[in-house]
Parts: structure tokens; C-alpha cells; sequence
């Protein structure tokens, strides 16, 4: 295996892999060319990149009766892009996604953004790692199967994979993402790849299982490690099945009832589910519209809690989520706001990127990056999990938060006023400079172990950097609100409704019969 990595300053202009014409009066694709199809070297562009990825189809387009099976890219492209302008990102995305490749995204290539990921890329293990100390902690030619019992079938993955065409008998016919096989080419990986696998139960609703019936999945990723010698990692995963209680034809109430201890119920993930969801509606992006796939999403929310929800018909004051599911419905409002699925104030460029980022980081760093987490450092205690909501933001607190892509130090009105006063240097306000210093370091510890690395912005409140803080609050105060000015919460400037609003309209729609 090897990488080729390619650091770029702007966009391909001659050649069949162009995306923009040499003539300067010409501007680069937008989001609204793309939607009017008004761009004629975008297809051919896309086209060409990823027939890189497959050079043996390739090599064989000529050739009459051949289909070559697909094979496992030994190569892995990384794509290194540092300017102030698009470089053709978007075309050439399925040529980094289907060898497994990296991305980093960045102004310029003097900023820590492009440098110190670049070093991370070539992260060793520790020496006393048994049989891999010392040597690289990424992987080639890797792929994965994943076999099942027979009660359920492969829909399909998502993430970077490339279909390798394997039909078997737990192949569904209900594609969901990279679908119709139940193996796939991953290419390079690291110790963070992570791909979403989706399956769907074939066995029919009104012909229950045996009692004690268990199922298993097995998943077996086979790669080439990079001291050279192929592994093979088996993964099986067993478990039981569940037979809902059957409830009398038009009673959704009792079905409901039934469910209150399934379970089914009581071990949903909602933070897996979250993240699994996000990636359906990412992947839907690719082809369907954004409105189309906000529609998707709602639909989605409305029946998972029609479903495992307590409540009585036409009653939303009844309405009520178990601590299992009570988060999912805000994990959904945020992603409805979030840069995957809002075009605004981002390039085709960006919200390719980072949609690519989504689909391979784990659970936990695709949660910050759906739901942003904040803290909230003042002089009453420790530093302490704050809400995301314009009703944390108070003149004397420093605000950390950690949207994944980037790292923001907000300091409070107050705050600021006393740092450009120099309290801070002065020694009987040790404890002021121990407050401004506290959040800089969670920060720098935030931003040590992730790749890409982060952005890191330190900003004033009511100073234009604000608005990479102010745009991912809940705007529970914004300028159609607060009208006495009796208030003083800060306001957001935005026609977004708030999570409370949100969560009104989806009470009414869930408690519907």
C-alpha cells in the first residue's frame, strides 16, 4: 500500500479533470449552479475523478464483454486544500472516498490547521503497544463483510466504502446508502474509521419468532498493516429477538402501552441512532434536495415518537419521552440547523467537506459535530456544562465551545472589558488570569488528539468572530422577541425557530392518531 497525497493552492483548469475555465471573468460553481445544473464541467470533472479510483474499469472500458470485478484500492489519495477559494473539492470527492483517503481544509498552508494534521497523518503507535509498538497507525487494502442470520439482511453502508459487488443470500433488496452487497472495498484506514452498516429485518410482522430465538451478525475486515502483513479481524455480535405485543386493529394507545417495557425501548441508543440518521440524511443530499431531505428528516422524528412516546391521542400536554429517546428529538434540531444540511455561508466545497468528515468519525465526535458542546468558566465554581442556548452567554463568563471543525474562546462583555484593562497582570487579580487561562488550556487539550485539527478562534462578545458561537445557539431570544426589553439575555438575529417552538409543533404532529 501507499498514499498519494496531493496538496493543492486552487482548482484544476485545463485537462479532463478541470472544474473551472482559465478565463478570469469565469467564477467557480456555486450552489446554485449545481441546483440549475448551469455548470457543464462539473459532471465531466466528477466522472474523471472517479474513474481514477477504479483504474482497472478503467483500463477495460474498451473492451467488449468485460466487467471486471471490483477490487480493493491498495492507494490511498489525501487531499491536502489550502486557499481562500474553492479548489475542486466536490468533484473530486468519490476519488478520496473510495480509497479511503483524508481531507483537510484550510486557508493557508502556514496555518497550524495544515500543518500539524499533516504530521498526524503519519501517527505511530506507542512502543509498548504489544506487536505494533513503534510502527504507523494506518492500514491499506482493507475491506469488510458482514454475514447475518437469517432473520434480517444487509441494506447497506455508509462512509468511506466502495461497493465490491458481492451478492449472497443477506443481500436486501432495500438498498440504504452503498447498497446491493454485503462487502466493500474500505482502502486506507486508521484506528477512527468508522463506516454505519444498516440492515432490515426480513421476517414478517405477523409471524412472530420462536421464543429464544437469537440472532448474530459477524463482521470480518481483512487490511494490509503497515508493517506489511494482512490481518483478518473477526467481529460477531449476538443477541436475542423481540416480538411486539400485538394490539387490537386501531388502537395505537395499546400498542404504545405494550411497548412501555419492551426491550426494544429501553436499549435504543439514541446517540448511535442520532448519528446513523445524520448520515442517511447526508447521503440523501447527494441527489435528492436540501428541502427534500429536511422533509425526510421530520417524517422520520414524527413516527419514532408516534411510536415509543407516552401519550393520549390529541392530548399534547400527555406527551412524554423515557430518558432513552428524550435527547434524540434536539439532536435532530440541531442537525436541521447545522452546515450539513444549511447551504448558507458555505461553498460547494465546504459542505462536501464537511459531510465527508461526518460520514467516517466515530459516535462521539459526530455528536459534537451534529450538537456542539459548550462550557461556561465564571468566577461562582468550577468550569461547568452549559446549555446550548443564547441564555448562556453572560457579560462575565468565558464561553469554550467545541463544534468539532472549530474551537471558540468567547469572553463576555465584562470579561473582555477587564482583560483590556490588564487586570490580568496584575497580582492581586491572580484569580482573573487563572479564569482566562483555564478555558485556553481545555482548548489546546480539545485540539491534541483530533484530525483534522480544529480551527482555533478567541473572540469578544458583539465582535464580528461572535458569529461562530452565536450561529450554533438555540435562539430561545432573538430580535422578534424580547420586544420590552425587560431582558438581559442576548438576543439572536434569526427567523430560526427555537427548540421550545420546535418541540410544540412535534408534540402536536406525534399525538395525532
Amino acid at each position: 500500500g501507499a498514499r498519494i497525497m496531493l496538496f493543492t493552492g486552487g482548482p484544476c483548469t485545463s485537462g479532463p479533470g478541470a472544474v473551472v475555465s482559465r478565463l478570469k471573468e469565469e467564477d467557480m460553481r456555486s450552489h446554485a449552479d449545481l441546483a440549475k445544473k448551469a455548470e457543464p464541467l462539473h459532471k465531466p470533472a466528477c466522472e474523471f475523478y472517479a474513474s481514477l479510483a477504479r483504474p482497472h474499469s478503467a483500463a477495460n472500458s474498451g473492451k467488449k464483454n468485460s466487467a471486471p470485478a471490483p477490487q480493493t484500492s491498495y492507494h490511498v489519495v489525501d487531499i491536502f486544500a489550502c486557499s481562500l477559494d474553492q479548489v475542486g473539492l466536490l468533484e473530486m470527492r468519490e476519488l478520496v472516498e473510495a480509497t479511503g483517503g483524508l481531507t483537510v481544509l484550510g486557508d493557508s498552508f502556514g496555518q497550524s490547521v495544515f500543518k500539524e494534521s499533516l504530521r498526524r497523518v503519519f501517527t505511530r503507535y506507542p512502543d509498548d503497544v504489544p506487536q505494533d509498538g513503534g510502527t504507523m497507525t494506518m492500514a491499506f487494502a482493507a475491506s469488510m463483510e458482514v454475514l447475518t442470520s437469517r432473520e434480517f439482511k444487509v441494506s447497506g453502508a455508509i462512509g468511506p466504502v466502495t461497493s465490491l459487488n458481492k451478492h449472497g443470500p443477506n443481500v436486501s433488496d432495500l438498498e440504504v446508502g452503498k447498497g446491493g452487497t454485503n462487502a466493500w472495498s474500505l482502502g486506507g484506514i486508521d484506528p477512527g474509521t468508522t463506516i454505519a452498516v444498516y440492515f432490515d429485518i426480513t421476517n414478517p410482522g405477523n409471524t412472530p419468532l420462536p421464543e429464544g430465538k437469537r440472532r448474530y451478525v459477524q463482521f470480518l475486515t481483512k487490511y494490509q498493516h503497515a508493517n506489511g502483513r494482512t490481518r483478518l479481524r473477526a467481529t460477531t455480535l449476538c443477541g436475542p429477538w423481540h416480538n411486539p405485543p400485538k394490539a387490537p386493529d386501531g388502537q395505537q394507545g395499546a400498542a404504545n402501552a405494550g411497548m412501555a417495557h419492551s426491550p426494544v425501548k429501553m436499549s435504543f441508543d439514541q446517540e448511535a441512532a442520532a448519528v446513523l440518521s445524520a448520515r442517511m440524511a447526508v447521503y440523501q443530499t447527494e441527489t435528492d434536495d436540501v428541502g427534500d431531505v429536511l422533509r425526510w428528516v421530520d417524517r422520520s422524528l414524527i413516527r419514532l415518537c408516534s411510536k415509543f412516546a407516552e401519550y393520549n391521542a390529541d392530548d399534547p400536554s400527555s406527551f412524554r419521552l423515557t430518558p432513552e429517546f428524550s435527547l434524540y428529538p434536539q439532536f435532530m434540531f440541531h442537525l436541521r440547523r447545522s452546515q450539513f444540511l444549511q447551504l448558507f455561508n458555505s461553498s460547494p466545497d465546504e459542505a462536501c467537506y464537511y459531510r465527508y468528515i461526518l460520514t467516517r468519525e466515530n459516535t462521539t465526535n459526530s455528536l459534537v459535530m451534529i450538537q456542539p458542546t459548550l462550557l461556561s468558566y465564571s468566577f461562582n465554581g468550577p468550569p461547568q456544562a452549559a446549555l446550548l442556548d443564547s441564555e448562556s452567554v453572560r457579560p462575565d463568563t468565558i464561553l469554550l465551545l467545541d463544534t468539532f471543525f472549530h474551537v471558540v474562546v468567547f469572553h463576555g462583555e465584562t470579561v473582555a472589558a477587564w482583560r483590556e484593562q490588564r487586570y490580568h497582570e496584575q497580582e492581586e487579580h491572580a484569580s482573573f488570569r487563572a479564569l482566562l487561562e483555564a478555558p485556553q488550556s481545555d482548548a489546546q487539550l480539545i485540539m491534541d488528539s483530533r484530525f483534522p485539527v480544529p480551527r482555533y478562534i478567541v473572540c469578544d462578545q458583539h465582535k464580528s468572530e461572535a458569529r461562530f458561537l452565536m450561529a450554533k445557539l438555540n435562539p430561545s431570544v432573538t430580535h422578534n422577541s424580547n420586544l420590552d426589553g425587560g431582558t438581559s439575555v442576548t438576543q439572536v438575529n434569526t427567523d430560526d425557530v427555537s427548540l421550545r417552538v420546535f418541540m410544540e409543533h412535534l408534540m402536536k404532529l406525534a399525538v395525532q392518531p
